[in-house]
């Protein structure tokens, strides 16, 4: 199969839509990550996302939208709480998660009785929408387990002859996945996925926010889990990562004092100055939005470093940090080295 990388005139998305509505999978930008589109009510594109991606099947599907309208078919019912998160946070990175309606195939959630749903504020994945019609089941456009896509090369290095369709809509805004929240009641909601909607955000419109262990805690093969990216390994190089919490002097006397074949750092930008080893930076120490823009891409960079192993500095754990510390866990196995 050719992979034809498109840019997102009208000519190409009516193209892509029509792939959509024949039952292909394309990649497509969104404002978080590049996604993995099929038709939401077509069970036999829906699988073929799996194949594509060598996706686990215990993982469930985010299904993307451009109006209440258009929940109103995937969902038993929209609660009140809903409708106020929605009005405050829709078109835009918050995931929200619903008991799902018969029009939705369990290969969608994984068998689960609930259904993730977001709105994107992307236009090209909007325009898409619009003109297939359809709602979009869509995880991130890469190899399961690595690094998330934020850009259409990104999906064209994992993808390429897997798909037969990739819109290019430049470098994603925000680089991270979305914010996936459970709905409890009108007054409370659990965290199942930090993102760029974070905790004090959620907190200005329901008073109550719990944090679900799997946030920070490795989640047993077994378990069950509600939302993508709670549990298998996801967002690793080919180098192992290996997290170390400390300050950068700390940290730099941890990397002069090892053997530098093979290793290499991931550290904060002017950071790499200071160092005798390869680097990586993903955005200043103290610029969160930068960092989440650029940690997949960081990621993926390890690969061209040609090490083995990769110590990382950590975030911080609050904000934005959180869902940047809860992607970079993971790529790390929750390997992490107190200093």
């Amino acid at each position: 199969m050719d992979t034809k990388v498109l840019l997102p005139t009208d000519e190409n998305i009516e193209y892509a839509a029509k792939l959509l509505n024949g039952g292909e999978v394309i990649g497509m930008p969104t404002e978080t990550v590049y996604g993995l589109a099929s038709n939401a009510f077509d069970e036999s594109a829906v699988e073929k996302i799996f194949i594509a991606k060598g996706r686990p099947q215990d993982n469930p599907l985010i299904v993307h939208i451009n109006s209440l309208e258009m929940l109103k078919n995937l969902v038993v019912e929209v609660p009140d709480v809903a409708y106020k998160l929605a009005e405050k946070f829709w078109p835009g990175p918050l995931t929200m998660i619903f008991q799902k309606s018969d029009n939705v195939p369990l290969a969608v959630t994984a068998g689960l009785s609930t259904i993730a749903v977001r709105f994107p504020s992307n236009k090209v994945a909007n325009a898409l929408i619009t003109k297939a019609g359809i709602p979009l089941a869509a995880p991130s456009a890469n190899t399961s387990g690595r690094p998330s896509p934020t850009s259409a090369n990104h999906v064209y290095n994992d993808l390429n002859g897997k798909i037969p369709a990739i819109l290019d809509g430049g470098t994603c805004e925000y680089g991270l996945e979305s914010t996936v929240i459970l709905l409890k009641d009108d007054e409370n909601i659990t965290l199942l996925r930090p993102g760029s909607v974070t905790i004090e955000m959620l907190e200005s419109a329901v008073p109550y926010v719990t944090v679900d262990k799997g946030v920070l805690h490795e989640i047993k093969q077994n378990e069950q889990v509600l939302s993508p990216g709670m549990k298998h390994t996801h967002y690793s190089p080919t180098a192992k990562v290996i997290i170390i919490d400390s300050n950068f002097e700390r940290f730099k006397d941890f990397i002069d004092r090892h053997d530098y074949k093979n290793i290499g750092a991931m550290v904060f930008e002017g950071e790499e100055k200071e160092l005798d080893v390869p680097c990586v930076t993903y955005g200043g120490e103290d610029d969160e939005l930068l960092q989440a823009k650029l940690l997949f891409s960081s990621l993926r960079a390890i690969d061209d470093m040609g090490v083995s192993t990769i110590y990382a500095r950590m975030p911080k754990k609050d904000g934005i940090g959180l869902a940047i510390y809860n992607r970079l866990i993971r790529a790390a196995g929750f390997e992490v080295i107190e200093l």
